[in-house]
């Protein structure tokens, strides 16, 4: 057996002093596991992140982190690609995988009882794909349908548009997916330098919840060969200060399109920022639902857009977030300028105490909602890890979330839902301004 050295072992209740924790493991080729255990579960989810993703990809290589998150899937060294999808399919679980813009992640949800299973297919994938040219010609095809999907949907392709204006050349601005110049230009020779670089111990995190006990999650992992896996480069990526462009407005014109669509957005709180719970509270009450400000306004008492919402993401160095609606060319304009009212009174006067007092209420429910399935908390488990943050437990989440007061609301509203400091992107027949 395989000694384990345990790093910074986090032990804290979920609800109270006798819950289950949060356990830490930090395995000698430096990757790190973590678990916590929810009682009543019979499932259990598991996922491991790769610290590599778009953020990290050259400008000519763009899309290559997951163009290789495809790849692993076409078979390794002990499966093929069909014995990879029947692998927990067959077994009633879930297997799933997703690149985002700092990580790439594979994700399994099965019977505790499958574990180990889900524990060998992922292991797999992570450290065992074939990458063979003959698949890449094939899956390149894929990726482009893909693309070619994202371009027929408006309200997909807007955002990215939005990215690339917002931020401009920084890779925050790049399309996840890449270009179709870029995949089509990627070979066997790129993933293999990613692969080689990024799927490693030194990069990954890995995170469990649900019917899971720590010590043998460890010990499943070792008998799987995740210990025995030597660790690569772990020299930090090279990425530029994001700095967002200088607010403006830009138009896609469609004219295959029945509706105006409406991004206008712009750069938001870094994950690590304290005024987060704050920034989460404004933004829900905005456009978090159908009682929010903007649904009530521009949906139910103008009639100008059937789907108005809210968005935001939070990174490592820094943040965005915007507003989303479509609406008829000819009202397009009037329904953007119904958003900057809503943007402008809150900036002006803060928020009512009775409408944070709510809002308190609200978002309460929300994060307590959201522990209530393994794969939330499997993913919270991960953050810890994935940026640096301490595991709070439920009563520590909602005590920052009452400790919300009107002026650092007002703060918020005032730096980051300023009307004049968005910037604005449509797409379709109309322009707007």
């Amino acid at each position: 057996m395989v000694d384990v050295v345990a790093v910074g072992v986090v032990v804290v209740a979920a609800n109270g002093a006798n819950a289950p924790a949060l356990r830490r493991t930090e395995l000698p080729n430096g990757l790190t596991v973590l678990s916590e255990a929810v009682p009543g579960a019979r499932s259990v989810a598991f996922g491991t992140w790769v610290r590599a993703a778009t953020l990290h990809e050259r400008p000519e290589e763009m899309g290559v982190s997951h163009f290789l998150e495809h790849m692993v899937f076409k078979g390794t060294r002990t499966r093929t690609a069909q014995e990879i999808a029947l692998s927990l399919e067959t077994l009633g679980g879930s297997l799933d995988a997703y690149t985002e813009r700092e990580h790439t992640s594979f994700q399994a949800r099965v019977l505790d009882e499958h574990l180990r299973e889900a524990v060998s297919v992922i292991g797999d994938l992570v450290f065992e794909p074939l990458l063979r040219a003959s698949d890449l010609a094939l899956e390149r095809k894929v990726i482009l349908e893909e693309i070619s999907m994202v371009d027929d949907t408006p309200d997909d392709v807007i955002f990215d548009v939005h990215n690339r204006e917002l931020w401009g050349s920084h890779p925050h601005g790049y399309p996840i997916l890449g270009s179709r110049e870029t995949v089509q230009a990627l070979d066997v020779p790129h993933l293999q330098a990613l692969h080689a670089r990024a799927y490693h111990p030194g990069r990954l995190v890995v995170a469990a919840s649900g019917n899971v006990q720590h010590d043998a999650l460890v010990e499943t992992l070792l008998a799987e060969g995740w210990g025995a896996r030597i660790s690569g480069d772990v020299t930090p990526w090279s990425v530029p200060a994001a700095t967002p462009v200088a607010p403006h407005a830009t138009h896609v014109r469609r004219k295959d399109i029945a509706q105006t669509h409406v991004v206008m957005g712009g750069a938001s709180i870094a994950h690590s920022d304290p005024r987060r719970y704050a920034f989460a509270l404004l933004d829900m009450l905005l456009g978090g639902g159908m009682s929010s400000r903007l649904f009530q306004r521009v949906r139910e008492e103008l009639g100008l857009a059937y789907n108005v919402h809210t968005f935001s993401s939070s990174y490592a160095d820094v943040g965005s977030h915007g507003v989303y609606l479509a609406s008829a060319p000819e009202t397009a304009q009037k329904a953007l300028d119904a958003v900057r009212e809503v943007f402008a009174k809150v900036v002006a006067e803060g928020l009512p105490a009775a409408d944070l007092e709510a809002g308190k209420r609200q978002l309460r429910g929300q994060l307590v909602l959201s522990m209530e399935g393994v794969s939330s908390r499997m993913y919270r488990a991960a953050t810890t890890a994935l940026y640096g943050e301490p595991h709070r437990t439920i009563e520590e989440l909602l005590a920052l979330v009452d400790a919300i007061d009107s002026e650092t609301i007002h703060d918020v509203a005032r730096e980051f839902f300023d009307p004049a400091q968005q910037t604005i992107v449509s797409l379709g027949p109309k322009a707007v301004r």
